[in-house]
């Protein structure tokens, strides 16, 4: 039986999995694409790319019908925004193991923070923030001071003094706790009347968890290693 890979970087690290038919036989790691194929057990005769080619438009389905030599990522209008392959591949794990799921999947990076309606498998909208990116430029720190968090919920539009506030009297869970309120305030079409999926393998989304919970949003927790293998199950019978 021919040997293939599937090969992608996950925001830390390029992550290969070689496949033998559509089961996952090996999987290595490496500080680039080429790196992670070449610590594979075997030389595949084919490799499958995440991220690679034109991404697809939303809605789009975030399995596609006939995935060539990639799974691209996806990419919306207004507002303007990129969701990058490999998110895509957490929320094709998400959906398969989910098929019937209409909500809300909440993606933490380390980067970026990407809430995504999800609808019978298909991607239908999304909104992005820079919150992590923010957190960590400005010096934040977790877990997140709820109060913080409920003052810029509540009134967003003074993010910019909170924030400074918090930098003079050197508050730094605050300054967690300001932005991601502030988030959760531009995103509340995304959560309001929703359940959401948290999908969020660092521990990093805490914050947000306890700011949806108290607002009355049912949140569920979901480790990306474990979406990744119903991901690649998925893209292995399809492709395989």
């Amino acid at each position: 039986m021919t040997d293939w890979a599937i090969v992608g970087h996950d925001g830390h690290r390029a992550r290969a999995f070689l496949l033998r038919g559509g089961r996952v036989v090996d999987s290595a790691d490496g500080p680039d694409r080429e790196a992670a194929l070449a610590a594979l057990s075997a030389r595949p005769d084919r490799v499958f790319h995440i991220g690679e080619g034109a991404p697809d438009s939303l809605p789009a389905a975030v399995l596609p019908g006939n995935p060539a030599r990639g799974l691209p990522g996806l990419t919306q209008d207004s507002p303007a925004d990129v969701l990058d392959g490999w998110v895509r591949l957490l929320l094709l794990g998400f959906a398969e193991a989910r098929p019937d799921w209409d909500g809300v999947a909440l993606v933490l990076t380390e980067q970026l923070s990407h809430w995504v309606h999800l609808s019978a498998r298909e991607a239908v909208s999304c909104q992005s923030f820079l919150t992590p990116r923010l957190i960590a430029a400005l010096g934040g720190t977790l877990p997140a001071d709820t109060g913080a968090l409920g003052d810029s919920l509540s009134r967003p539009e003074r993010l910019a003094t909170h924030l400074r506030s918090a930098e003079v009297t050197g508050r730094a869970d605050a300054i967690s706790g300001f932005l991601i309120g502030a988030e959760l305030a531009a995103a509340r079409p995304y959560w309001l009347g929703q359940s959401v999926a948290l999908i969020d393998g660092g521990g990093c989304g805490s914050g947000h968890a306890a700011a949806l919970e108290a607002q009355g949003v049912p949140v569920s927790r979901h480790d990306p290693e474990v979406i990744l293998s119903e991901a690649l199950a998925a893209l292995g019978e399809r492709i395989g």
